[in-house]
């Protein structure tokens, strides 16, 4: 659960910038671990594309992302000492344990770590843990929420084919 209470980003309007970029990040946020409800385990897995993309691993991808920007970003911890995945292609593998359960509670945990490292942080704050060099806290919420989104689509995609 979230120690913040979720604003709407029809809420967010009229909010600083640092509320409307949290308001969207955790909309599309919601979105993915959301694309997982209702399915089977066989549904979440199934491949439809080339790649190892499937719902589930969409999801999966989806924590690495967060741990990626949120904790090696901003602590400078490499990403064997957070138990990630060296690239991001690795993120999507799935192993046999890996559920739907597993998967969203891992993604909300991941989701809630991120807010609580970026709450003391304003948008100029640099963090020094990407490989890109120092960047504003800015720059990576929308490097996130722009990745989110596309990820978001892939999603949309892919479960209606599920659905179909």
């Amino acid at each position: 659960m979230s120690s913040r209470t979720a604003v709407s980003t029809e809420d967010a309007i009229a909010l600083p910038f640092r509320a409307q970029f949290e308001a969207f990040l955790d909309e599309h946020r919601g979105a993915l671990n959301s694309c997982l409800d209702g399915l089977t385990e066989e549904q979440a897995r199934r491949s439809l594309v080339s790649s190892r993309t499937t719902l589930l691993s969409l999801v999966k991808h989806a924590t690495f992302v967060e741990k990626v920007w949120f904790d090696e970003a901003i602590s400078c911890r490499s990403r064997a000492e957070i138990g990630i995945p060296a690239t991001p292609d690795e993120s999507f593998i799935l192993d046999d344990g890996d559920t739907i359960a597993s998967i969203q509670l891992a993604h909300r945990d991941a989701c809630e770590k991120s807010r609580q490292a970026t709450a003391s942080l304003d948008l100029d704050d640099v963090v020094r843990g990407n490989r890109r060099g120092p960047l504003p806290l800015r720059w990576v919420y929308l490097h996130v929420l722009r990745e989110f989104a596309q990820h978001c689509g892939h999603a949309d995609i892919l479960r209606e084919q599920i659905l179909r």
